[in-house]
């Protein structure tokens, strides 16, 4: 058995190549199989480059992607995420979403009931178990929303430019002097200067008085407002949790029924991915496994000092919301942020998704737009490990369309001779251990030799994104015991986790320690 302490990765060299299970340090160590150390072998095969694995003893384990369609996976490495609603709820839609691209499904909490979300939970599980493919499910939860209170005339009222505009506490119907603003924290963190955006930025107001429980409001861009039309506070950091009475109730439910991922909505600060984490450990049920964590940035107060830096530490993942990010930011400084944000998640080594009106369009039209599809593809050649559909797939017309598309475009980009320069622009940035010591040496000896893929064994899907990190130019099949872990790692750039199946599995600690663990047995918490 080849042994090295800090890293499992193995290279295939060629279609049909011996490779052995190699050790990392405190954590991967030795592959013990049904009780005793065995070599693994992995065979690259087929014209459809499609992997299987059988152990050196000579039993059979299931064929890796045996579907011939899905073996467009392996010749992709950057993800796709479809949102799941209406146009998309049957098990037959969301199977074709699957063939065509998708490989995590989001669940919008913001819309629909729970049971909703158990049903299309259950139908994405069936596919995985038919296509024997680790398939991820993310809730997304909706977070705060802050809205003006009513009008007495229920048609609205229009603000006309320049003209002053009164928010304040009190309850009262609004007219066109004044309104109700329910949420003390905007009154509390606004100064004099400070921008105010109602109904998605349509309309633009200035505080130019503040006092007691109200604000006094210039008119800068006018327009109708009417009941309940959101507010954004582009220029304060609200005293707010991130975590509405809805929110926590929507959490607790995805941790009982056990998704994969958690989007956290309104991100403003660290503080608010500590305050899940420390939910989570709270409501987590007897027996439940700990899903990642993904902070969707849309706020401009994550750009403040180091707060970007320091909640891409925290979380596991990051989305780029451009949605509400376009609202509170100018529309020309969207491309620059989306890009600060694709490579600092890059340099750590965490999986970063672009979201948000990529193919627009095709929630009506069977094709995108010519700017729609050089959006989708800059953000694959910025290097970000997903993209997300929304509409496009959960209420559109054509959401298998949609995926095929995206799928489209990302086959075509990552072709090009250009694409593994754009991707090497950003230099890799290697912690000084072992372990990224051997992965840059596998980037470098894959590149040299020509060789198949990477291959690593890991328990938590560090050692995995670890190489991810690193951008190869060749699949990385990431051999995991947990299913909680081979989810996770189907968000990640070129990751291709797989379940092999044998008895028991193991390492050994930098103790000497044997650690077994059972596979009908899942765990979330090993090392």
């Amino acid at each position: 058995m080849v042994s090295i302490r800090s890293a499992a990765l193995l290279l295939l060299a060629t279609c049909e190549s011996d490779a052995y299970v190699v050790r990392s340090g405190r954590a991967l160590g030795s592959f013990v199989a049904r009780g005793r150390r065995t070599p693994l072998r992995m065979v690259l095969a087929g014209p459809e480059k499609t992997f299987s694995s059988e152990k050196a003893t000579g039993d059979a384990m299931k064929a890796v992607a045996s579907v011939p369609k899905l073996a467009q996976r392996w010749r992709k490495s950057t993800k796709q995420l479809a949102t799941l609603g209406p146009a998309s709820s049957t098990p037959e839609m969301i199977e074709n979403l699957f063939l065509a691209g998708a490989d995590v499904f989001r669940l919008n909490f913001s819309h629909g009931d729970k049971e909703q979300k158990l049903e299309l939970l259950n139908n994405i599980r069936k596919i995985e178990s038919k296509y024997s493919h680790p398939i991820a499910a993310l809730g997304d939860l909706q977070g705060p929303k802050l809205r003006v209170g009513q009008f007495s005339d229920k048609s609205g009222v229009y603000l006309e430019k320049d003209q002053k505009f009164r928010l304040d506490l009190d309850s009262a119907a609004g007219n066109n002097k004044r309104v109700q603003l329910p949420h003390p924290e905007i009154i509390a963190a606004s100064e004099v200067g400070h921008n105010l955006l109602v109904d998605d930025g349509k309309m633009k107001l200035t505080v130019i008085e503040k006092g007691d429980g109200f604000l006094v409001c210039n008119v800068d861009v006018e327009g109708k407002i009417s009941d309940r039309k959101g507010v954004n506070t582009p220029d304060s950091v609200l005293q707010i949790s991130p975590l509405t009475p809805k929110d926590r109730a929507d959490l607790e439910y995805m941790l009982e029924i056990g998704v994969d991922w958690v989007a956290l909505s309104f991100v403003q600060r660290p503080e608010d991915i500590e305050e899940m984490i420390k939910l989570i450990a709270e409501k987590l049920p007897p027996g439940g496994h700990v899903p990642a964590i993904m902070a969707k940035i849309e706020k401009p107060s994550c750009f403040l000092g180091d707060s970007l830096e320091k909640i891409v530490e925290l979380c596991d993942g990051i989305m780029v919301a451009r949605g509400d990010l376009g609202v509170e930011c100018p529309p020309e400084d969207v491309p620059l942020l989306q890009k600060t944000i694709i490579d600092t998640c890059r340099k750590v080594g965490k999986p970063v998704v672009v979201a948000t009106q990529m193919l627009e369009s095709m929630i009506d039209n069977p094709t995108p737009t010519r700017a729609e599809a050089s959006d989708v593809a800059t953000a694959i050649y910025d290097g970000a490990d997903a993209i997300m559909l929304s509409a496009e797939s959960a209420a559109g017309k054509y959401p298998e369309e949609s995926v095929a598309m995206q799928q489209r475009i990302i086959n075509r980009v990552e072709s090009d001779r250009h694409y593994r320069d754009y991707i090497n622009a950003t230099p890799l940035s290697l912690e000084k251990t072992a372990t990224d010591a051997v992965i840059a040496s596998a980037r470098q000896i894959a590149n040299t030799i020509d060789a198949k893929a990477i291959v690593s064994f890991t328990l938590r899907g560090s050692t995995a994104l670890r190489c991810s990190k690193g951008r190869p130019g060749v699949p990385i099949l990431a051999i995991t015991p947990f299913k909680e872990t081979a989810r996770h790692l189907s968000l990640s750039w070129g990751v291709y986790p797989e379940l092999p199946h044998v008895g028991n599995y193991g390492f050994v600690d930098e103790d000497g320690s044997e650690n077994i663990y059972d596979s009908t047995q899942s765990s979330s918490s090993s090392d």
